[in-house]
């Protein structure tokens, strides 16, 4: 019998991981995006651009959460899915169980919760850029 390939579809949906600035050359945000580069030991931007598209879309699911009734069926069902999400993650503490602390977010909650920032904190790399060639 021969064994035939699974079927593939031609068409996939991908969607966005990131999300590049509307200004390319804003000297603030380049020097703060620098910084956090050099603070995690990022490799280049787009790792930052990324992860600031996570943190806005977990923001603007909660915003859009907020403005249903306390009641509501949704509201409750995927308010709590979305808060269990963050405890799981670890960016959220197990006491702040409620939507309006997720609005308070910030990007570098999630960068402190990446494995190489983890390493490094822990003493087992002597620099964050140590920790990078430790995960392999």
């Amino acid at each position: 019998e021969e064994q035939q390939m699974p079927k593939v579809s031609a068409h996939r949906s991908y969607s966005k991981v990131n999300q590049t600035p509307r200004r390319p050359f804003e000297a603030d945000r380049l020097a703060a995006e620098l910084k956090l580069c050099g603070q995690y030991g990022l490799r280049n931007k787009k790792e930052i651009w990324r992860v600031q598209k996570s943190v806005s879309s977990i923001r603007s699911a909660a915003r859009e959460l907020l403005t249903l009734d306390e009641h509501h069926s949704r509201r409750q069902f995927e308010g709590e899915a979305l808060l269990d999400r963050l405890h799981r993650l670890g960016v959220l503490s197990a006491d702040k169980n409620k939507l309006d602390y997720v609005l308070s977010l910030k990007l570098e909650d999630f960068l402190d919760r990446r494995l190489q920032t983890i390493i490094y904190k822990a003493g087992l790399a002597k620099s964050i850029h140590h920790a990078r060639c430790l995960i392999l």
